[in-house]
């Protein structure tokens, strides 16, 4: 093994600019560890607001939620992986922008040959996000109608197909018509242009005016009221995300007066906590993946040296599908 490994830190919060390559002392796994050699690494948005300060971290910190590759040592008392195991994660905590990294084993999951690295390390986040979306947060089944923001994003794409797999209808917004397209050809049932429609006025049409059961939300501040508008009563709203900056403040009792409404605020990261949880969720990522069911569109590829400008065009909304960072 290497003494060290190229990994992407900050030293303070900021922008892109503030992203550092060093090398840094991989070492050996302990207790409950192991040390995984990466070929991918995901890109995601968390990894933006960490970077910004919105998900304020202890400086200095390494970057990254997600990766894929072969695990290299065992630490004792990890009896799920093994040395020379595939393997993909989504974890806490960050440090995935790297070669290699020692980190803790229980939300390392072993990766089926029949799926790449490149696909293991772009899905396992969002894919089991989309699985906690639809399968551990509320009620959801053939016949329901989900509305879904940024459909033509790395979750959104998982999702239209994920939707379309299970019979739900799914109704998604993108920012162009050709993201529009692109949710379409992966399963959405419509899919509204917010940057030229109402698409509040849109979601009530398709729906009869009666709404839908759920709203699935990364966006943030900028769609959270209309979403409530969209819901039928007793609906629920999940938003989980903050594309466009935090959602503000607001008076409780909207939800009463637009339909006895709920509202939930979840984090992947609470979801995966537990390790039986974690793998259970990720063995019905990969199944989906293995049947054809998901398809893991990787749309942009960077070097980790040019992790900076991944970050530019990621939060730029210029990307379609899944992006990931390249290990020479």
């Amino acid at each position: 093994m290497a003494a060290t490994a190229r990994t992407v830190i900050i030293e303070e919060h900021g922008g892109p600019e503030k992203l550092k390559l060093a090398d840094l002392p991989v070492g050996e796994p302990g207790p409950g560890e192991i040390r995984i050699r990466h070929a991918a690494c995901g890109l995601n948005f968390i990894d933006c607001y960490q970077r910004s300060g919105l998900y304020p971290m202890t400086l200095p910190h390494a970057l990254g939620m997600e990766a894929a590759g072969i695990v290299e040592a065992v630490g004792e008392g990890v009896s799920h992986l093994a040395a020379g195991d595939r393997a993909a994660y989504a974890a806490m905590p960050p440090g995935a922008y790297t070669e290699a990294r020692v980190m803790p084993a229980a939300q390392v999951c072993k990766l089926p040959e029949g799926i790449p690295f490149e696909e293991g390390a772009a899905m396992m986040l969002k894919g089991m996000t989309v699985q906690y979306l639809f399968h551990r947060t509320t009620p959801l089944k053939a016949g329901d109608t989900v509305l879904f923001h940024a459909a033509a994003g790395g979750v959104g794409l998982i999702a239209c197909q994920w939707a379309k797999s299970e019979g739900i209808r799914l109704i998604g917004t993108a920012g162009s018509d050709e993201k529009c397209a692109l949710a379409l050809e992966h399963g959405a049932d419509a899919c509204i242009n917010y940057a030229t429609e109402d698409w509040v006025a849109q979601v009530r049409d398709l729906t009869g005016g009666k709404g839908v059961d759920a709203v699935m939300d990364s966006v943030g501040k900028a769609t959270f009221e209309g979403s409530l508008d969209c819901l039928k009563p007793l609906g629920m709203m999940m938003s989980f995300g903050n594309a466009s900056g935090a959602v503000e403040a607001f008076n409780l009792g909207l939800l009463a007066q637009k339909g006895s409404l709920k509202v939930t605020r979840p984090t992947l990261f609470t979801h995966i906590a537990d390790h039986d949880a974690c793998q259970e969720m990720a063995a019905t990522l990969f199944s989906k993946v293995l049947a054809g069911e998901v398809k893991i569109r990787i749309d942009q590829r960077f070097p980790l040296e040019d992790v900076a400008e991944a970050h530019r065009v990621l939060e730029a909304r210029r990307t379609t599908g899944q992006t990931i960072l390249t290990l020479s």
